[in-house]
């Protein structure tokens, strides 16, 4: 079956270039515009401290905190590095401190959910300001994120059992850190252009087979065409989604803006696995939690915007 699919979408690119190659180019000018200012820099700092040692102790007035609600003492660090960088920073770090040794596959599991997060530069600046012309939507967007990651995050741990203490796996060096941060975070940037860029065209393909129609349709009857749309198109690739919901701009659009941030979408759900299952974080499990905590995020939305 995924066969198939692969084969009709690349006829599909072969039969109709100038639609699809063009679509290409859009969502790395995208990628370009709204992305890549806001993660690039963040990635960079990111990765310098956790190679340097320096986001664990920076985290470690928080470490209390973590052990009361079962998480453990690298979760601070981890979710202060996911919030100010966005996705898929946190799942990165996440990935990092496992291989490091600073974290166990069952705290990898709880900690995920809780370092799954997009960044206020990117929420604020490119969907609130450039997107919807309207900062304080993307501030109570940003509110609504991450009041609904960490109350999920926290209640799951909360009665979940106690975190593991990991054994170290490998020391920290100070060798290339500089280097390997900067190589590091051009590669993970560029790969999430890849993702945004590819699955635009996915978005894309879908909608000009009218392939999302039976989920658009009984939605349109609820949001309108518009948006009904709109939120089709986030489902699979979230920016994507976003630009379109601004364009349908509303109360409901901000709220399901703030939806597809949180649920991040097919491309960032796919970036974010990719760093996660290597350390044991369940698929399925991650996603049916991504939307939980995306339909919070929804509700508070439409309560404060």
């Amino acid at each position: 079956m995924l066969c198939g699919a692969l084969l009709t979408f690349s006829a599909a690119i072969i039969v109709h270039p100038e639609r699809y190659v063009n679509c290409c180019f859009q969502g790395f000018a995208m990628w370009a515009e709204c992305v890549l200012p806001s993660l690039f820099p963040f990635m960079v700092v990111t990765l310098i401290f956790v190679k340097t040692g320096a986001a664990e102790k920076a985290a470690l007035p928080l470490k209390k905190v973590a052990g009361k609600v079962k998480l453990p003492p690298a979760s601070a660090a981890c979710f202060i590095l996911s919030l100010a960088s966005g996705y898929p920073a946190g799942s990165r770090v996440v990935g990092e401190f496992y291989e490091k040794g600073a974290l166990s596959k069952r705290d990898c599991q709880k900690v995920a959910y809780l370092c799954s997060t997009s960044g206020p530069l990117f929420i604020i600046g490119s969907v609130g300001f450039k997107m919807f012309g309207d900062k304080t939507a993307g501030v109570k967007i940003l509110f609504a994120h991450v009041i609904s990651v960490t109350l999920v995050s926290v209640i799951m741990s909360v009665f979940s059992k106690k975190s593991d203490t990991p054994t170290q796996r490998r020391a920290a060096t100070n060798e290339n850190i500089l280097y390997d941060a900067f190589y590091g975070a051009v590669i993970a940037v560029t790969v999430a252009g890849g993702f945004i860029a590819f699955f635009y065209v996915v978005a894309t393909f879908l909608a000009d087979f009218s392939i999302l129609y039976p989920l658009q349709k009984p939605l349109s009857f609820l949001t309108g065409e518009e948006i009904s749309s709109a939120l089709c198109l986030g489902l699979i690739e979230a920016t994507t989604g976003c630009r379109a919901l601004s364009a349908a701009g509303g109360k409901l659009s901000v709220a399901l803006a703030g939806f597809l941030i949180t649920f991040g979408g097919l491309s960032i759900l796919l970036q974010q696995l990719s760093y996660l299952v290597k350390a044991g974080v369940k698929p399925l499990k991650f996603i049916a939690v991504k939307l939980i905590q995306a339909v919070i995020c929804f509700g508070l939305l439409m309560l404060i915007a």
